[in-house]
């Protein structure tokens, strides 16, 4: 499989669990996702160590700072030769275009995606907040603003990946985390969807975490949700 739509959290504690968890699959069926906890604890240095041994590397840091801070930070993650990183839509026009220009300007251009809504939130928890309507609705007009500063994709659930398909077009990447297969556990997230149902709304790649590093078996684990996938109705392949 040469384009892996899953992507796998590593959602460990340190560089070591995390790369005794890479050791048990391949690069030919996912890419991975490095966010907060992981990377404060193991630091640029397991970035190095996962594109060695040929993994794609998303860096889930969602930047969210003034303009040139946000500029400096994507400079600095391309310089490592990430596959995606991202920014939070909710900084504005001035920062995401900061971001894009800084990004576009490196030797190896990432991906630059942008957070919409996480999807640990709902309606109630935007309304706190300060953000009035539906996630949705933010989402979409996040998307749209990322979209209209030269951003590749965003981050969306993947209840929202069919209108943002829709509303943003089919070269637009959508990436959705939130992903449970039928039998898996909802844990902390609010929206969820399986892989096939993310995939037929439109969804180009999928952040799923507990259900592959938690299996028993994490390569029969990706087989299955990467099978699940090839077999799924797919906008962007069938129309």
């Amino acid at each position: 499989m040469s384009d892996p739509r899953i992507i796998v959290a590593l959602d460990y504690p340190d560089a070591d669990s995390a790369l005794a968890f890479v050791r048990r699959v391949t690069p030919l069926r996912c890419r991975l996702k490095i966010g907060n906890e992981l990377f404060t604890a193991a630091g640029p240095r397991l970035i190095d160590a996962l594109t060695q041994l040929g993994f794609d590397v998303f860096l889930d840091l969602k930047y969210n700072d003034i303009p040139n801070t946000v500029a400096a930070a994507c400079r600095a993650a391309a310089r490592h030769g990430i596959w995606m990183l991202n920014v939070h839509a909710l900084g504005g026009r001035a920062m995401l275009d900061a971001a894009a220009a800084a990004v576009t300007g490196s030797s190896h251009p990432p991906l630059l995606i942008a957070v919409t809504v996480l999807t640990s939130m709902n309606e109630r928890d935007m309304r706190e907040v300060g953000i009035a309507g539906a996630p949705r609705d933010a989402a979409l007009k996040l998307a749209q603003l990322a979209q209209a500063c030269g951003l590749d994709g965003v981050v969306c659930s993947a209840e929202e990946a069919a209108l943002l398909r829709r509303e943003c077009g089919a070269d637009f990447c959508l990436v959705t985390p939130g992903i449970r297969p039928a039998a898996s556990a909802q844990d902390d997230q609010q929206r969820v969807m399986t892989p096939a149902a993310a995939i037929a709304a439109g969804a180009d790649y999928l952040v799923i975490g507990r259900p592959v590093t938690q299996a028993a078996d994490p390569q029969a684990a990706l087989a299955a949700i990467n099978a699940e996938i090839a077999a799924a109705p797919n906008p962007r392949r069938d129309g």
